[in-house]
């Protein structure tokens, strides 16, 4: 009867086709990569009091904890409004919320390239001890660093109320009001349209996920990566527009004869896109529809380049760490 048994499995059809598919074979299906997106979306418990737990840990026995964030970026932001307003020649009621709120996104777009890359390196014991979806270890990072974002814009919501005055009428960052016949961009102010940073930021913390997810898999095999990329991130800072203003580029005589070529460059940088279409809101500038289209078709290939990244490599990863 043993033998009849053996004979009768070796035959069924079931038993065939699990011989014929290896067992590892739809580990690497995008269902999987999909799965594991939506497994972890849905642990929010577990990746926001992770992400919360970092930075208590990091301001552990402070006094008033979290805030110093808020209290070093105002104090650069101050610091460097003031300096750069006047090696410009700005006024200092546009430039400093300018400044002010391009640090603060700029150190949320940084702060997630930087430790994205160590997201899984940084989570070792976790993702070797418990079984949980990989995701769950780059929303943690991505929460983390919106946190830090919501202490900083404080420091935005501050400034812009003290300016509130200047930057709710139409100006520009170098004459202040617009005048008949200026050739420099004329920003509309603060308005209904400024709640399009809503929905900006959202877009922000969707490519921070991806970024996560592809820089986490790529440096976790490769540790010279996050070497490399951080090395890059402060050559982008003084090429992206942060403290000196675009707008300074369009103007008589020789600016405007680097502005031809200049303006091109910047608007190559996707840095720059990613920067503009949060910060103008906050701040009363206009929005050009070409930044949102840059950012929208990053936003889509990056997404697939993750994807096929978790689809191939997810259940190397415990094995990398």
């Amino acid at each position: 009867m043993h033998a009849t048994s053996t004979v009768d499995k070796a035959n069924d059809p079931a038993t065939d086709s699990l011989r014929r598919v290896p067992p590892s074979a739809n580990s690497r299906a995008f269902a999987r990569a999909i799965g594991d997106i939506r497994e972890g979306f849905s642990q929010r418990e577990l990746w926001s009091h992770l992400g919360w737990q970092d930075i208590k840990q990091r301001y552990r026995r402070s006094v008033i904890g979290p805030f110093w964030i808020t209290i070093s970026q105002g104090v650069i932001s101050l610091g460097l409004g003031l300096l750069y307003s006047q090696l410009f020649g700005l006024h200092i009621q546009t430039f400093l919320p300018y400044i002010a709120t391009g640090f603060i996104v700029w150190g949320f777009i940084a702060g997630c390239l930087a430790e994205g890359m160590e997201t899984f390196i940084a989570n070792e014991g976790l993702i070797k001890q418990i079984r949980a979806p990989l995701t769950v270890y780059a929303l943690r990072t991505v929460w983390r660093q919106t946190l830090m974002f919501a202490h900083n814009i404080i420091v935005v919501a501050v400034i812009v109320a003290i300016f509130f005055g200047s930057l709710s009428h139409p100006y520009d960052l170098n004459h202040g009001a617009c005048q008949a016949g200026d050739t420099v961009i004329c920003h509309p102010g603060l308005g209904w349209y400024s709640f399009s940073a809503i929905p900006a930021f959202l877009v922000l913390a969707l490519n921070a996920w991806w970024v996560t997810l592809l820089l986490g898999i790529i440096s976790t095999r490769y540790r010279d990566i996050p070497q490399v990329i951080n090395s890059l991130i402060q050559l982008l800072f003084y090429m992206t527009p942060i403290v000196w203003p675009i707008d300074q580029l369009y103007g008589h005589g020789s600016r405007a004869a680097m502005a031809s070529w200049v303006v091109p460059i910047v608007h190559l940088n996707p840095f720059y896109h990613f920067v503009q279409i949060l910060r103008a809101p906050l701040i009363g500038q206009a929005v050009s529809i070409g930044s949102w289209l840059v950012v929208i078709g990053i936003t889509i290939v990056g997404w697939l380049l993750a994807l096929v990244a978790l689809r191939n490599y997810r259940a190397r990863v415990s094995y990398w760490v």
